[in-house]
């Protein structure tokens, strides 16, 4: 087994981890379904500062660490139940040191987080324009936006969101995960 099918295994075992908390908690917390591409995303960019909005469980923070060694990540979490789950997958998976859950809502939280990131995973449950907006702020030129749950996004708040995300003046469309529901951004 090669430690790619390891790391396989381990993402898997959390995505069903996911699934099954679900069920039981009866909250949102939807496992992202192509964490293999995500993983391998990373592995491409070699970012060193990531940014996530919408840990859940961990499963993706520990994909994108998985992609890159010397990445950290930074993922703001607002459930205090999903905040001690996710602490407690990414210690069991040897990430504590790489990935920092801060307990929180966007918008209160990302201001407190100091810096600038080399890639952003939005994964929270829907995405608005002006989160992007704050996210836009908090990447590098250059920097890559990852940006989930397009398809949540409805009425005027969808056409404002879309409008945002295909201004070529801030961004360059790179391609898209997850059958299209995910685009790739590039911050120009």
């Amino acid at each position: 087994m090669t430690d790619t099918d390891v790391q396989t295994d381990l993402h898997a075992d959390l995505q069903a981890l996911t699934r099954t908390h679900r069920e039981a908690h009866g909250c949102g917390a939807h496992t992202y379904s192509d964490g293999a591409a995500l993983t391998a995303l990373v592995a491409k960019l070699r970012p060193q500062r990531i940014l996530e909005l919408g840990t859940g469980l961990g499963y993706t923070a520990c994909c994108m660490a998985s992609g890159y060694k010397f990445a950290r990540i930074d993922t703001i979490e607002g459930d205090p139940t999903h905040v001690t789950l996710a602490r407690e997958q990414i210690q069991l998976r040897g990430m504590t040191g790489r990935i920092t859950v801060h307990p929180g809502m966007f918008a209160t939280e990302l201001p407190r987080l100091g810096g600038i990131y080399e890639l952003v995973f939005f994964d929270g449950y829907t995405p608005d324009r002006p989160t992007i907006l704050m996210l836009r702020d908090r990447l590098r030129t250059g920097g890559t936006l990852v940006c989930a749950n397009l398809d949540l996004a409805a009425g005027s708040g969808a056409m404002e969101l879309m409008s945002e995300l295909s201004d070529p003046y801030y961004w360059r469309r790179e391609g898209a995960l997850e059958s299209g529901d995910t685009l790739i951004l590039t911050k120009v």
